[in-house]
């Protein structure tokens, strides 16, 4: 029997699936030292919280971020008699993602940098997530649920909507995006990997952040850096192989004319 499943209900759980299959292949690379930002040793060591409770967060975070969708879709209705994705251009549908990619970066960095400046936030929601010194690829959705429906849910609300996307388009933006992420906080640096080479915002960028010298710099996040290198809250690196195996990601000085 055939099963034929809504574009807003792919919406929904195309993006939750996609994390955890995407993070997993990770998990494969995870043991492989050469390809590592930090050691096994550090993540062991430094990280403030297990990954049971990684886990456990992100399923919450993600239960609500379902529940948003639903009302999203339903309040803003299907796109029944809308142009489907084969009938628009691809001019089009790549013009709703840049758009959506600008507002969820814009949202982001705002709503992000605001978390650490103001020390109340910081101290009581947003530094559940750094308490993940050593990023890996599960853990890039583990923050305060507060935080979860600021930055990630509303931010996904906002370039949906200003967008203009339809549902369908909406599940291949959202599951982009969400390996994206999960990209940007694998702790890893492997050869070949396309956003290391389109984006500058990858891995090694927002390592930076999460490391003692960085929480104030590379506040960008998923996709462009445009925001810190305007505002001054760009931090350059350089990426060395270590003796012992994998890359150290090593900082310049903060240049606000970068």
């Amino acid at each position: 029997m055939e099963v034929n499943f809504s574009d807003e209900f792919l919406g929904t759980v195309a993006p939750l699936v996609v994390y955890w299959v995407y993070s997993g292949f990770y998990m494969l690379f995870g043991s492989a030292d050469k390809y590592r930002l930090h050691s096994k040793t550090d993540e062991d060591e430094k990280n403030l919280v297990s990954k049971s409770t990684v886990v456990k967060g992100v399923l919450l975070q993600q239960a609500i971020q379902a529940l948003v969708a639903i009302i999203l879709f339903t309040v803003t209705g299907s796109d029944e008699g809308a142009a489907t994705n084969e009938e628009q251009s691809l001019f089009d549908l790549g013009k709703q993602f840049f758009t959506a990619m600008v507002v969820l970066d814009t949202w982001q960095y705002f709503m992000h940098r605001y978390m650490h400046q103001n020390k109340f936030l910081y101290r009581h929601i947003h530094s559940q997530h750094h308490r993940l010194i050593v990023p890996y690829a599960f853990g890039a959705l583990y923050n305060h649920p507060l935080e979860g429906l600021l930055l990630d849910t509303i931010g996904g609300a906002l370039a949906f909507l200003l967008s203009g996307m339809s549902p369908r388009a909406s599940i291949f933006f959202f599951s982009f995006a969400t390996i994206k992420t999960v990209d940007d906080h694998c702790g890893l640096w492997l050869p070949g990997n396309l956003f290391h080479i389109f984006f500058r915002n990858n891995s090694a960028y927002h390592d930076v952040h999460h490391q003692l010298y960085g929480t104030k710099y590379n506040y960008s996040q998923p996709f462009f850096v445009v925001w810190d290198k305007i505002l001054g809250t760009h931090m350059p690196y350089t990426l060395e192989k270590r003796e012992n195996g994998g890359f150290e990601v090593r900082p310049m000085k903060a240049n606000k004319d970068d």
